[in-house]
């Protein structure tokens, strides 16, 4: 074998190891839900930055199995909005990582792809988990702007509880 094609399969087994490390879940176990009262303080800084930057988000906050715990969608959002922001907010609170980690392995590709065969993955950025104390205690899912808006605005939100 060559040098070079000794590289390409290093490189190749990095490029693998790497994706497979990027794409495994939070060692965070699951907490007790998010109580009514931090779900709001969460919202409330999502909801800021999008009024701040002027877009129109839909934000959901759910308890660590997916359930709703807290929605507020702003006027004249897109109505298809609701449903994302709680997809995206169930799917990284059952997958215990940020929705953009699940982007990121399908923009990858290769076996990335196998993200589009997984019940409720949903691979666009904008799901954050959510901890306190250690614990995860539900997520935030964001929608209604571009997927990096989407993820500033959820970004905010988790801030609350750091």
């Amino acid at each position: 074998m060559s040098a070079e094609t000794v590289w390409d399969c290093f490189v190749g087994l990095l490029l693998t190891v790497c994706a497979t490390v990027a794409l495994a879940q939070m060692a965070i176990p699951y907490g007790l839900s998010i109580s009514l009262e931090n779900a709001k303080k969460v919202a409330a800084p999502a909801l800021a930055e999008a009024r701040k930057n002027n877009w129109l988000m839909a934000v959901a906050v759910v308890d660590p199995a997916g359930n709703l715990v807290y929605f507020e969608k702003m006027d004249g959002t897109q109505n298809a909005s609701v449903n994302i922001a709680m997809g995206k907010a169930r799917s990284a609170a059952q997958f215990k990582r940020p929705t953009k980690a699940l982007q990121d392995a399908l923009a990858a590709g290769g076996d990335g792809l196998r993200i589009l065969g997984l019940e409720g993955a949903v691979p666009v950025e904008g799901g954050v988990p959510l901890v306190e104390g250690g614990k995860i205690v539900g997520a935030i899912g964001v929608s209604g702007g571009t997927s990096q808006q989407d993820g500033l605005c959820a970004a905010a939100g988790v801030a609350v509880l750091q």
